[in-house]
């Protein structure tokens, strides 16, 4: 803290012979010295003690009266009773006198706490708030608290100040007359001073409902007092949500009792699907290295166990089908059970409702959501799908429930399932059983897209197949059999096992992998093994893929020639103005700009891309740098430029419409289809005009993305810089940001004022 600060205080304090209230220092500084008081000066008065005496009011370090230190008389021995004893005088009035003021507060408080209005609850703007669940009755009456600083953060405050307020005005009483619906201050456990609503009264008893925590309690008369209206200003903390997906079984004991036993106490993510008084959310348990979909595993978690389909060792089983084979070698099949005859019958009832009750737009999904259980209609027949990813208001990646296999899908494809089979399809568990090939010498390796398509060819959609079980990993949630088809059953010499093991299939080609294929189909909810689900709509992408591919199929690109590239996005001339939005900003000599209005022309696009490339036949692409392909980039399928090829299986790509530069797998590399090379490619560089600069620092970087990344702005242009390939085609333009309703900001001259300040402090 400055000297001359200090020396001012001490010059001030003077002037107050009777001590000056801390509070009051900032304006009496203020008007005496016409100089601004230091923001931090009061957060720790200790500070001041070597210029000034600090007197704290009731030992309330928020509440203190400053006092000039005197030089002192030559006799200062002789004086230190007389004085000590009148300080002491002095400091007691002063405190009865405050304590009167608080007193007086209160009383006057009490008279107007009944018109007071305690602000409502607003939900957190952030993505994903956190919560914690305190307790819950049913799933669509969920009891929570946000947490944050506003939330959870601000109500400790208050609480230590309600704490600090009732524990030194010992002459407020406790309440004598009380009604249903009077707040209250409550003395609680552990000496905690909470807030309270009367729910009901009983004599010298009452019972209340703590509104910051959600749960109720009886209590004693004698301690409840009234709520002074300071502690009115903060919403109250506990309130409530709904959570999604479990709607239509929310009351169901065993429900209750699983969310119940996952949830109370705990933090969760949670993403809200709709805003209302009682918010629709999902929880996410983020503290592994998955995030885990609560939602989703409690309504898991109370299927019937007598119907799912337990494997024994060394057990033979019959009419297998084989639903799924992922490209590491799992595979997925059904066994004939008590579960699976159980789940056709109900999909028969569920196919002769909607044919008689013609079904109508109130079993459209109109909120899709990770986790919701559905219906997809596909080669003839409804069958259970669960939503995996929601890449956009249109498209989506499902789960077929009964055959592991993934797929993207349009929201449209999908159907709800009627009320009156919901509970009942809910509690049947899933009937795709994870097995992988026992005792396939591990000299073979890795699967190679030759032995993965052999496989496929050999049993895949075969109905009766038949499964030996060696060993059940209950760990890993994957069964070890030897499989069979029917031919072949049961000598083990002839076994998918052992004919698996030819040499041939196992030899890896360099840079050649099998693609449309997930790289791990090791979690529950693996992305591994996309196959063909065909459905009555979306013909225009998938009418010719209705099966996957029996046969390897290699495609080794050769160069293209420009005429199979789209034209060049069309820019406006020099001088002119066209609408822009910035995707990447690295600093103002580079960053990537996006027409407008071709925007949506592109998630369209990007759209029919994941459909399309979800069931497209695998295909073993033969790279080339310099080249175009689709590549899957964050489980979006990209346009992009093939830049580099890396010995550790990863390949360099350009995003072609974003302007991104990423490392994805080869096996995620796939021929960018004719269709798809219609539309421009939508990314072009650019550079800001304007504003010099041979060298832009990380600051400046920083301050110009801040300002332009991720925005729509307006472009003026001044000048186009054409290419033979449309990805090297640049642009030089002056950058607007109009957002503000009284001014426009030019980008250039922000960063030019800038680049002067900063060579000022320099």
């Amino acid at each position: 803290m400055p000297g001359d600060f200090k020396e001012k205080v001490s010059e001030l304090l003077v002037k107050y012979s009777n001590g000056l209230w801390a509070s009051a220092l900032p304006k009496a500084f203020e008007d005496t010295y016409k100089v601004k008081f230091p923001e931090d000066a009061l957060k720790n008065l200790a500070l001041l003690s070597d210029v000034c005496t600090i007197d704290y009011i009731s030992g309330n370090r928020k509440k203190a009266i400053l006092y000039a230190k005197l030089p002192l008389p030559a006799n200062k021995t002789l004086m230190d009773a007389g004085h000590a004893h009148g300080d002491y005088a002095f400091r007691s009035m002063i405190e009865e006198e405050y304590m009167q003021i608080e007193e007086n507060a209160v009383e006057s408080a009490d008279t107007i706490l009944e018109n007071v209005t305690v602000p409502p609850l607003v939900i957190p703007t952030e993505a994903s708030p956190s919560v914690l669940v305190v307790e819950l009755s049913n799933t669509n009456e969920v009891v929570i608290r946000y947490v944050g600083k506003d939330y959870s953060a601000a109500q400790e405050l208050m609480e230590d100040e309600m704490k600090d307020f009732y524990s030194r005005t010992p002459r407020i009483t406790p309440v004598q007359t009380v009604h249903v619906g009077q707040l209250l201050a409550v003395h609680a456990e552990e000496d905690a001073w909470l807030r309270a609503q009367i729910t009901s009264t009983e004599g010298n008893r009452i019972k209340v409902c703590y509104v910051d925590y959600g749960f109720s309690e009886n209590v004693e008369k004698s301690k409840a007092y009234k709520l002074n209206p300071r502690f009115c200003s903060l919403s109250f903390q506990a309130t409530k949500c709904k959570l999604a997906g479990l709607e239509a079984l929310s009351d169901d004991p065993g429900l209750v009792k699983v969310v119940e036993s996952l949830t109370c106490g705990k933090i969760f993510a949670v993403e809200i699907l709709e805003k209302a008084d009682i918010p629709l959310v999902i929880l996410y348990d983020t503290s592994g290295e998955d995030d885990i979909n609560i939602n989703a595993t409690c309504l898991k978690a109370i299927c019937d166990k007598s119907l799912e389909a337990h494997l024994q060792v060394d057990a033979m089983y019959t009419n297998v089908r084989v639903t799924n084979i992922c490209s590491d070698g799992t595979l997925y099949c059904q066994v004939p059970c008590k579960g699976l005859n159980k789940l056709n019958d109900l999909l028969h009832k569920i196919e002769d409702y909607f044919h008689c009750k013609h079904m109508t737009s109130e079993y459209f999904v109109s909120l899709p959501f990770c986790g919701k259980i559905c219906l997809f209609h596909c080669k003839g027949k409804w069958l259970r799908v669960e939503i995996m990813n929601v890449h956009s208001s249109r498209t989506l990646d499902v789960q077929f429930l009964d055959s592991g296999t993934v797929t993207s899908v349009k929201v449209s494809e999908l159907r709800e399932i009627p009320s009156r089979f919901l509970r009942e399809m809910v509690s049947i568990p899933s009937q795709a059983i994870r097995c992988c090939l026992a005792d396939v010498p591990q000299s073979v390796g890795m699967w190679t897209p030759d032995a993965v398509l052999w496989l496929r060819d050999s049993v895949l959609n075969c109905s009766d197949c038949s499964i030996k079980v060696t060993k059940v990993d209950e760990t890993r949630g994957v069964n070890h059999v030897y499989l069979f088809t029917p031919k072949n059953f049961p000598d083990p010499h002839r076994s998918i096992n052992r004919q698996i093991t030819n040499a041939d299939l196992w030899k890896h080609q360099k840079d050649v992998f099998l693609s449309a294929l997930a790289s791990d189909a090791g979690s529950p909810n693996s992305r591994g093994g996309h196959t063909i689900a065909a459905s009555s709509s979306g013909e225009n992408i998938r009418k010719s893929l209705v099966e996957v591919s029996k046969k390897p199929v290699v495609d080794h690109i050769s160069a293209f020639s420009t005429e199979q590239l789209p034209p060049p996005v069309h820019l406006a001339k020099p001088g002119e103005h066209m609408d822009v939005y910035v995707p990447v900003a690295c600093h103002p000599g580079y960053f990537v700009i996006q027409r407008w209005q071709e925007i949506h022309k592109l998630e369209v696009l990007m759209e029919e891309m994941i459909l399309y490339y979800s069931v497209s036949e695998e295909r073993r692409v033969a790279v080339e740098k310099d080249q175009v392909y689709a590549a899957k980039v964050e489980n979006k399928w990209h346009r992009v430029l093939l830049k580099g090829i890396l010995t550790n299986g990863l390949v360099s790509v350009y995003e072609l419409d974003y302007g991104k530069h990423e490392l994805v797998n080869i096996r995620k590399v796939q021929p960018l289809v004719d269709m798809f090379r219609k539309l421009p490619f939508q990314a072009v560089t650019a550079q800001l005009a304007g504003v010099k600069c041979n060298q832009w620092s990380e600051e400046a970087s920083m301050v110009f993305r801040n300002h332009v990344e991720k925005k729509p702005l307006v472009a003026l242009v001044q000048t186009v810089i054409e290419s033979a390939n449309p990805w090297d085609q640049k642009v030089v333009v002056y950058l607007v940001d109009t957002s503000l309703p009284d001014t426009d900001i030019w980008i250039h001259d922000y960063m030019s004022e800038y680049l002067v300040e900063l060579s000022k402090i320099n």
